[in-house]
């Protein structure tokens, strides 16, 4: 593979940070963020903040960790917050929420569509009795498996939340994704939502990194979980002038990544045995049959593709496959498939 590049089409996180985006992270100013002395951070914050439209902004390690200190900042031991079975904080973040929070998770059916039922959400807040744990959060999640929450659901069930008394958090790892996709502002996307956590290091192309944006009393309560969590970092404006330049430069150049899995999946939709989904974004689903797992991963890896290869099989577009590893992609599926026999 040394006259080829890689495809690798297993997640947007594998994304590598562009000549521009390091020459950034080379450049940066720093400082000590424990003390709030890294310029850099600093900038990346009050920037993510203005963007969203919320009062201030963390930066952090990770999705999970913003996450999980939404949670643990909205609830406390013995507390509940409703989310979704799909959703990434409670299935995918390791339990944080109950192991280290003492947050009782309150998981509900998703929708084919992603949403959670507004009757759903209103049947799962529970009384004020002793016996039941306090439903204190509404959690979304925006793009959940790829697919964009309408802004009429959102804002039917942030208020719902907020007329029942809960507080509402929105885990928006793609939620730039999301904005693209429904040509909409950032700060339109996240309206109704009082908290949000917003993913740098998927498809808008940082190395690493996450901000947590809300009201400022409930982010510097925030910093004290993220110090306690091992997230308090030192000179970060290394890490942060990489998510700055991500926000400042990789935002609408996500339509490429939407149009790239539409192609793709048009292209892989033309062969027979496979059941191709249709992509909102940059993500899509495929049904492979069960005996051409093992041999089509094979093939892929001899074709210089990584992909997450299985019966129920995701794709991922971003910004390091070009429009021309999509047609490379779709010609290695096409010539395996061709002499492939169940």
């Amino acid at each position: 593979m040394s006259e080829q590049h890689w495809i690798d089409l297993r997640s947007d996180t594998v994304t590598q940070p562009s000549q521009a985006m390091r020459a950034a992270m080379a450049a940066a100013d720093v400082g000590d963020d424990v003390y709030g002395d890294d310029p850099t951070v600093n900038r990346l914050q009050e920037h993510a903040a203005e963007l969203f439209g919320y009062e201030a902004g963390m930066f952090a390690p990770s999705g999970t960790q913003t996450n999980l200190i939404a949670l643990m900042t909205h609830c406390g031991r013995g507390d509940e917050y409703l989310v979704g079975q799909e959703a990434h904080t409670y299935k995918y973040e390791g339990g944080g929420a109950a192991v280290l929070g003492s947050i009782q998770p309150q998981p509900i059916a998703n929708q084919a569509d992603g949403s959670i039922a507004l009757a759903d959400i209103e049947a799962y807040i529970k009384p004020d009795d002793m016996h039941f744990a306090r439903t204190r959060l509404l959690a979304l999640e925006n793009t959940i498996g790829g697919r964009v929450l309408s802004q009429e659901y959102i804002a039917a069930a942030t208020t719902l939340a907020h007329v029942r008394g809960l507080a509402t958090h929105l885990d928006g790892a793609r939620i730039c994704n999301a904005a693209v996709k429904q040509n909409i502002g950032l700060r339109e996307a996240v309206l109704g939502f009082d908290t949000v956590s917003v993913c740098l290091s998927k498809g808008l192309g940082a190395p690493v990194g996450s901000v947590l944006l809300g009201p400022k009393a409930f982010i510097e309560q925030g910093k004290r979980w993220r110090k306690m969590l091992g997230g308090g970092m030192r000179q970060a404006g290394v890490i942060a002038a990489a998510a700055l330049y991500a926000l400042e430069h990789n935002v609408q150049r996500l339509a490429d990544d939407h149009d790239n899995a539409a192609a793709l999946a048009r292209g892989l939709s033309e062969i027979e045995v496979l059941n191709v989904g249709t992509p909102q974004t940059n993500i899509f689903w495929l049904d492979v049959p069960a005996a051409a797992c093992d041999p089509l991963r094979k093939a892929l890896l001899e074709a210089g593709i990584r992909a997450t290869v299985g019966p129920r099989m995701r794709i991922v577009t971003h910004l390091d496959v070009s429009a021309a590893d999509v047609d490379r992609t779709i010609g290695a599926f096409k010539s395996f498939f061709k002499n492939w026999q169940a």
